[in-house]
């Protein structure tokens, strides 16, 4: 019975050597190099899977990577908005956000952050909350759905990374905000999943990658069969032209197509549930989400 225990104790033990070794050489090919990590769902919500996300990204940080976490933090606003009355109003997946809407907002993201920010400070590594006004990083300008006014929903028009470089510059990780500023000043609120796609291409990220409430990309979102771990632009563009692609998972899918063009050399989706999901994704040959990259990108990750 003791022989077993200790040669199960030293199995285990050469597991996680095997774990340590797999993950080395993407150590190596990515360290110094920037990801922006979309940090939002039910990954956000559940406080065991929120240690595990900062853990993760803590750890990115540790070996090498130079991590940027863009938040979001819809289910909280809809119930703050909830207590001063209100209800929670969405066109096409986005808010709508009247003035007091925006106050909410603004003060909810600005909370989350900041929780966020105590979190890795908690595992030793230094961060720092900004919101996309600090330093003008996010300029944007009113953002209509299908025409029709939704009140201060800001579309992106222009990233000021210089912000973002200091700081990665002088060794924090800064976490994101996605609230931004028009040319008249005014506040807005940003689509998280937008603000870290626009942040990745003006960063000239290596990597982004999304976490989501869902395990991936499908064919057929009924059929678990279906699922796709490594998609091709032209592949995923295929996917939309011929209607496989809908609902949130549409603008979703864009975003990755507009990053992967502008020189984000992969995006990931993947499901925030999943404990550690991130490293999983980066550090292992098989990844548990699905993958984006360029059409001529023979590369194995």
């Amino acid at each position: 019975m003791g022989v077993n225990t200790e040669n199960d104790n030293i199995e285990k033990i050469y597991d996680k050597a095997e774990v340590l070794i797999e993950a080395l050489p993407y150590i190596q090919q990515f360290n110094r190099k920037v990801i922006v990590v979309k940090y939002g769902g039910s990954a956000m919500s559940d406080p065991e899977l929120q240690k595990n996300v900062i853990k993760d990204v803590t750890l990115l940080k540790l070996v090498g990577f130079k991590p940027i976490v863009v938040h979001g933090g819809g289910k909280e606003i809809s119930r703050w908005v909830g207590k001063v009355g209100k209800e929670a109003e969405f066109v096409n997946g986005l808010r709508v956000t009247d003035a007091e809407t925006m106050e909410i907002a603004e003060m909810v993201l600005g909370k989350v952050g900041k929780t966020l920010v105590s979190m890795v400070s908690e595992l030793g590594v230094k961060a720092v909350g900004i919101s996309g006004k600090d330093g003008n990083l996010l300029k944007v300008e009113k953002k209509l759905s299908d025409g029709k006014d939704i009140g201060f929903v800001g579309n992106i028009k222009e990233v000021d990374v210089k912000i973002l470089r200091d700081l990665l510059e002088d060794d924090f990780l800064p976490i994101v905000s996605p609230i931004g500023l028009d040319d008249d000043y005014q506040t807005y609120n940003i689509n998280a999943d937008d603000a870290a796609c626009a942040i990745a291409k003006a960063m000239n990220a290596d990597k982004l990658a999304f976490l989501t409430d869902i395990e991936g990309v499908y064919k057929d979102p009924k059929d678990k069969d279906t699922f796709i771990s490594r998609l091709t632009v032209s592949e995923a563009n295929k996917m939309i032209d011929d209607g496989y692609i809908g609902g949130g998972m549409l603008p979703k899918l864009h975003n990755c197509v507009d990053a992967i063009e502008n020189g984000v050399n992969r995006v990931h989706i993947l499901d925030g549930r999943k404990p550690h999901c991130l490293l999983l994704e980066i550090f292992t040959k098989n990844g548990i989400g699905t993958m984006f990259f360029k059409d001529d990108d023979d590369t194995v990750h």
